[in-house]
């Protein structure tokens, strides 16, 4: 089995959001659905749904960003 960073993902309300991708990134997006389905054994019906958890998980994870966070005066 693939060590996914994404785990299940909730149901929620969703939102519509626009946004284009370039035809590559969208079919690994696909793939990375398809792949995911099969680890958690829950269907992806819609990969976009996929983007706002990537995001999450990425902005959770970037070093970088939590540090300049921290150092940064709140809003």
């Amino acid at each position: 089995m693939a060590k996914l960073k994404l785990g299940p993902i909730i149901d929620d309300k969703p939102v519509k959001v626009t946004i284009e991708l370039p035809a590559a990134l969208h079919r690994d997006l696909v793939a990375y659905a398809e792949v995911l389905a099969r680890e958690t054994r829950q269907e992806i019906g819609d990969p976009t749904k996929l983007i706002v958890p990537m995001l999450e998980r990425f902005i959770a994870t970037d070093r970088g960003f939590s540090k300049a966070r921290r150092e940064s005066p709140s809003s």
